[in-house]
């Protein structure tokens, strides 16, 4: 979805009195057309209007909100224009928003229909452990002539080595149209060798499916179920998703993923979680990351990863210049593969959400990450840096940071030093330029989430004196802060470190986008139809 800030590079906009001039009103309306013909994560994937239609539209939503705003300042002997604009701001994008969730709706229902006749799933069965006839019973539809099944998820069921030759059998028979396929925990309490011979079974009748899509996880494969799947990894050359969370991948079992794939080129998704993959497993795991540039989604999270591993992570992401997720949490990173990483993300243009949270990446990491973030970027939706060790120093970039991210609906730094200073300097951040506007930049206020749900900071080591400070700084929207009932008075925490890792300290929760339904709004019976 396009900034304001894009739209008007070109163009010089000066408000200083309400109402806006007729220029500035017709550069919102030409920011709401183009975000309404616009591929975003609210919208579906070719765009949502036609020129003409979301021109049509984006008029009247500028125009009811600017009666709304219109309204409110004339009610106002003295003319409130900060309060004005800014109501202006927020019903703009509030109301754009709503055409947009509307039509995904629409959308999605259309694509219910399909997805139906499509997916074959029987994971709401329950975790269970099947036999020969159970098998047989719940997989009957999928053997039926004339179905259309492209896409199967047997996860969470439990098969046994007679089940699996019942599936094998019926699996035959569409393989050559499947596309996506999902085994995660289908062999849950099996044996071990029982396990094997039922992912071998699996495997072989699954050589050669032009498979988009295949999840793996919750089956604690280690290397000899990586290769257990070996036959049916190796005829992959055009995996766009690859899930292997919960799999006990070790080094060995790392390199024998990167080894048994041929081809990652067209990998968009490569998940890792929750793994003990190591140093030594992060280097194979990188090398699959160098042989996919077209890799938007990458989690690497949980697995142990130290210093070396982070940094030979970081270089492998040079490749990835497309990268939309990046998630690296809970790993044992240190200072130097955060600069490492810092260098690279200058590269991610289109990143939306980096979670970078438990790295110990200290002030030094965490302000080059923030730095770097700062001027690239531009759509980024979710940062986490919690329990990094952040003081007031960091804190500093990481405030400007924030304050450049005009999409930013999440804000996650629980488990850090802020105290005071640090504190207020992020609720600066978050408080000030939303409900203001300054001459020339009404592009920023506009496209500033309206719906700040809640900025929870507690536990922070936080005064009486800095909590009071923060609640002035949101007075005009007191429903946005959280409770601060667990802060010392003296700034330190009277519990010490034990009770220190019983509370996650600051966590901001700015939640998805809530839309502000206006009553004039849905009095026009025509506008969404």
């Amino acid at each position: 979805m396009e900034s304001e800030t894009q739209v008007l590079q070109h163009r010089s906009l000066s408000v200083n009195l309400w109402p806006p001039s007729h220029g500035t009103r017709i550069v919102i309306v030409e920011w709401i057309t183009k975000n309404l013909t616009t591929p975003s994560h609210f919208s579906r994937k070719n765009g949502l209007l036609g020129n003409e239609e979301a021109e049509e539209f984006a008029k009247e939503i500028e125009d009811l909100a600017f009666a709304v705003a219109d309204d409110h300042y004339k009610k106002y002997p003295d003319g409130n224009v900060g309060f004005a604009v800014r109501i202006y701001a927020k019903e703009s994008s509030g109301l754009m928003l709503e055409v947009i969730k509307r039509d995904r709706k629409v959308n999605d229902g259309e694509l219910a229909d399909e997805a139906r006749e499509t997916v074959f799933d029987i994971s709401d069965h329950g975790r269970s452990f099947i036999d020969a006839v159970e098998a047989e019973e719940l997989l009957k539809p999928l053997g039926e002539p004339g179905n259309s099944y492209t896409k199967i998820c047997f996860s969470n069921i439990s098969f046994g080595l007679d089940a699996a030759n019942v599936a094998a059998s019926i699996l035959s028979s569409v393989k050559d149209r499947l596309t996506e396929v999902d085994l995660s925990g289908f062999i849950a309490r099996r044996p071990e060798s029982e396990a094997l011979e039922v992912m071998n079974i699996f495997s072989s009748v699954l050589e050669g499916c032009h498979l988009r899509y295949l999840n793996l996880s919750n089956n604690a494969l280690g290397e000899k179920g990586v290769r257990a799947f070996g036959v049916l990894l190796k005829s992959q050359n055009s995996l766009e998703e690859l899930y292997l969370m919960n799999d006990d991948i070790s080094e060995e079992a790392a390199r024998a993923v990167s080894e048994l794939i041929p081809s990652t080129e067209k990998l968009k998704v490569l998940h890792f979680h929750n793994n003990m993959t190591g140093d030594e497993g992060a280097v194979a795991i990188s090398e699959i990351v160098k042989r996919s540039p077209a890799l938007e989604d990458f989690r690497c999270s949980s697995t142990r990863v130290g210093t070396n591993g982070g940094l030979a992570l970081a270089e492998a992401l040079k490749t990835c210049t497309g990268l939309k997720k990046l998630d690296l949490h809970d790993n044992m990173f240190g200072v130097e593969p955060g600069v490492a990483l810092s260098k690279v993300v200058s590269q991610f243009a289109d990143l939306t959400e980096v979670n970078l949270s438990y790295l110990n990446l200290q002030d030094e990491g965490a302000k080059a990450l923030a730095d770097a973030l700062k001027d690239f970027a531009p759509f980024l939706e979710v940062l986490e840096m919690a329990g990094n060790g952040i003081t007031a120093k960091g804190a500093a970039s990481l405030a400007v940071c924030v304050a450049s991210k005009q999409f930013l609906t999440t804000l996650n730094l629980a488990d850090n030093e802020l105290k005071d200073e640090g504190a207020i300097l992020i609720a600066k951040a978050l408080g000030e330029g939303h409900g203001q506007l300054n001459e020339g930049n009404l592009a920023q206020v506009v496209v500033r989430k309206p719906g700040f749900k809640l900025l929870y900071i507690n536990g922070n080591f936080i005064s009486n004196k800095g909590i009071d400070e923060v609640k002035e700084l949101f007075k005009s929207s007191p429903e946005i802060l959280g409770p601060l009932d667990k802060n010392d008075s003296e700034g330190e925490d009277e519990d010490g470190e034990e009770n220190a890792e019983k509370e996650m300290g600051l966590e901001f929760k700015l939640k998805d986008l809530e839309i502000r339904h206006l009553s004039s709004f849905f009095r026009q019976q025509t506008f969404l139809h």
